[in-house]
């Protein structure tokens, strides 16, 4: 993705799936009256074929959905694309929300909510995760580390293997390893991710940590590459080559 999408990424084009007709209309048509091209779909079969067809840059996911949930479309979205996904769902509770973050959604917003918050969701989602080459001001192109490799669009595992990174994990690594050995505060880790306004009780930073472990191969109770400095953050325990 070049630097005159990102710049214009109001012109992306986004992928409504929900099976409720009069909120998939509401909301497509308030995405195009504000600049972005818009699709509309109903269930998991009618996404697949809209994929198949087209390149979306972000998917607006309805949990609640017929045949199949949301869950399971964003789980299965994730074994093959990093395509950015913001969840949508009329349950509130924090387990709903901490599970979609934990199969891959970038984002949740509960219902009953209104387009204009949602519409600043997508532009902070997509401001993310549509400029992995500026994440950091320097020149640095890749990071090799414990014989991986995360370059400017992807990880590979040390049999070069390329691995699917969703969106704001790929940031998320990419600026722990720039700032390794520094520990980064909870805090200091969001603010970088240009998330909105911190929650003392948002645990979306601890969710994604875990999820890159898991991704590594990490061992949950002793982990190596990335490291829990309790009362303060985390760290990259092993060393990082920066390569320019």
């Amino acid at each position: 993705m070049n630097a005159a999408h990102i710049r214009m990424s109001d012109n992306a084009h986004i992928l409504v799936v929900d099976d409720d007709r009069e909120i998939r209309t509401l909301l497509r048509d308030y995405l195009e009256k504000n600049g972005f091209k818009a699709t509309a779909v109903a269930d998991g079969q009618e996404t697949r074929r809209a994929l198949e067809r087209t390149r979306y840059d972000l998917i607006v996911l309805d949990l609640m959905l017929p045949h199949e949930s949301g869950l399971e479309i964003c789980r299965e979205l994730r074994t093959r694309s990093d395509i950015p996904i913001v969840m949508l769902t009329a349950l509130g509770e924090e387990v709903d929300r901490i599970v979609g973050l934990e199969v891959g959604a970038d984002d949740y917003l509960a219902k009953p909510f209104s387009p204009r918050e949602l519409l600043g969701r997508i532009r902070a989602v997509l401001r993310r995760t549509l400029a992995p080459r500026l994440l950091e001001p320097n020149d640095v192109r890749a990071y090799t580390f414990a014989g991986w490799n995360l370059d400017t669009t992807a990880l590979t595992t040390p049999k070069g293997e390329t691995v699917s990174l969703g969106g704001a994990e790929f940031r998320l690594l990419a600026i722990l390893l720039a700032h390794a050995p520094r520990v980064l505060a909870r805090t200091e880790l969001m603010e970088l991710m240009r998330g909105r306004d911190l929650d003392p009780f948002d645990r979306s930073v601890d969710v994604r940590v875990s999820r890159l472990r898991q991704t590594l191969g990490e061992d949950a109770r002793s982990p190596q590459i990335i490291k829990t400095v309790y009362g303060e953050g985390y760290v990259i325990g092993v060393p990082v080559e920066k390569l320019s």
